[in-house]
């Protein structure tokens, strides 16, 4: 760092704690306030109000009685795109029995990954969304790179806010992972005369299995 940026620094900071009333840093540690902020308030059940959310974003959804029935799905909704019968899942995944004649690879998605399977940590319900942690196991090319993403709900992980959220993760008591990502739908843009194109930066279909429990 070249002098003139330190001092750069210094300027602007002056410029902050005399914005708050102060001639220096604080004597103590500031303590954030107790309790979240506002919270807008909804009606109805989170899960009910995730799945419209999402379809509202052009998801498509299919609700499953169990993980026993996953694999079955990923493979009719792929024949459906239509898709060659091929899929890039996560390692999380590695249990589920998938049907004879669906080929699966494991591991952080290539270019030529056409479909790709992952679990999620959370669904919100507030304005929909599915959020998904990176890991060893977990990769976030997963929810990219592929034109077909597909992921696995359960409904008991569906939360009302982002601020339950956040609580629910630190209920684990782990470190915060690298990335997290909120996915609430098929990527989009309307650079294009103002027109929406599906596909324009990551996968062009989002489709979730809503798993009972």
């Amino acid at each position: 760092m070249n002098a003139g940026s330190g001092s750069g620094r210094e300027k602007v900071l002056a410029q902050i704690r005399q914005s708050l009333g102060r001639s220096g840093p604080a004597a103590s540690p500031i303590t954030p306030l107790p309790g979240p902020g506002p919270i807008p308030a909804f009606a109805g059940d989170v899960v009910e109000r995730f799945v419209a959310k999402m379809i509202e974003k052009a998801a498509t959804v299919e609700r499953l009685a169990s993980m026993d029935d996953v694999g079955a799905a990923v493979a009719r909704y792929i024949a459906a795109v239509p898709a060659p019968p091929q899929v890039r899942a996560s390692g999380a995944l590695r249990a589920l029995a998938w049907p004879e004649g669906l080929q699966v690879q494991y591991g952080a998605a290539v270019r030529e990954d056409l479909s790709s399977v992952t679990p999620c940590f959370a669904a919100v319900a507030e304005s929909g969304g599915i959020v998904t942690l990176s890991g060893a196991e977990t990769p976030s090319t997963l929810n990219f790179v592929p034109d077909n993403h597909i992921v696995v709900v359960h409904t008991a992980q569906v939360v009302a806010h982002f601020e339950d959220l956040w609580a629910k993760w630190r209920a684990t008591g782990q470190p915060i992972p690298r990335t997290v990502n909120i996915v609430s739908g098929p990527s989009r843009t309307a650079d294009i005369e103002q027109t929406i194109q599906l596909g324009a930066h990551g996968p062009r279909r989002l489709h979730i299995l809503l798993v009972a429990g």
